[in-house]
């Protein structure tokens, strides 16, 4: 049967429960018995890293017919789940990526792409959703961004920010550190190639940065969360284990783990009847 749930309809119950996790883990990686052993780990820790929560709560958001606008996400919408970005993209009517890199012309998980800064794009269409996946914090002008996401987003449409919390250990060495470097850092610990690593400016990434621009430019938020981040080490079995232990370590005690990213869903109100 067709699922013909309502953007609306899920504002209530945004972020995705522990049964929604796990049929996403199995989706991704397959039986926790037979994966790898670093999501083996996760899942006996009961952790899930902050894109398997995006990529869960985009599984509520994109209904069946949606228009949905991808911006940043070069070629691919979720580098690390392709079956799911497909997935996806067959229940939309339409779903564009904008990006200002080369990249974008690579992204075959997408109806249209437009080499172009957001601000730039003026399609003759609006979106039920626009997505941000470890975008917005190499936004250098977040007014007009964000303003630009009010002009594109529909009345009562979504927009979806992922982005690394400016305050966390990670992103603050990442200030501090000459650009020149990002890459091979970024490389040892995570991998990715040269050209998906872009200067940072870290304008839109606290989330009262993130509540001030978006109010600003007329939306409501409905979640404005952040999520444990443990990614630096899980290439390193040993210190992947250490940073899963300290995590449990501090949730017991009420203690939040340092390094963590932001998510964000903000809602352009409805039009009036």
């Amino acid at each position: 049967m067709e699922n013909t749930t309502s953007v609306d309809q899920v504002t209530a119950d945004l972020l995705p429960t522990s049964r929604e996790l796990d049929l996403l883990f199995q989706q991704k990686h397959g039986a926790p018995e037979a994966v790898g052993w670093a999501p083996q780990r996760r899942f006996r820790f009961g952790y899930y890293l902050p894109a398997d929560i995006y990529e869960s709560l985009l599984s509520k958001l994109v209904v069946p017919g949606c228009a949905w606008l991808d911006i940043g996400g070069g070629q691919a919408i979720f580098p690390e789940n392709p079956r799911l970005a497909r997935e996806l993209a067959s229940r939309c009517e339409r779903v564009t990526a904008v990006d200002p890199s080369v990249n974008v012309l690579q992204n075959d998980f997408v109806h249209e792409r437009a080499q172009c800064f957001l601000e730039e794009y003026r399609p003759n269409v609006q979106f039920d959703m626009a997505t941000m996946r470890m975008v917005v914090e190499h936004v250098s002008s977040p007014k007009d961004f964000v303003s630009a996401l009010g002009r594109l987003v529909k009345p009562g449409g979504m927009a979806v920010v992922f982005t690394v919390n400016r305050w966390s250990p990670i992103a603050l060495l990442s200030w501090a550190i000459p650009f020149r470097l990002h890459h091979p850092i970024k490389r040892r610990f995570w991998g990715g190639e040269e050209e998906d690593t872009f200067p940072v400016h870290y304008r839109m990434n606290t989330q009262a940065q993130l509540r001030c621009l978006f109010q600003d430019a007329g939306f409501v938020e409905r979640v404005l969360v952040k999520l444990d981040d443990l990614s630096v080490f899980g290439r390193f079995k040993r210190l992947n284990y250490l940073e899963l232990l300290v995590r449990t370590v501090l949730k017991r005690v009420g203690v939040s783990y340092p390094e963590n990213c932001l998510l964000g869903v903000f809602q352009r109100p409805a039009a009036d009847p």
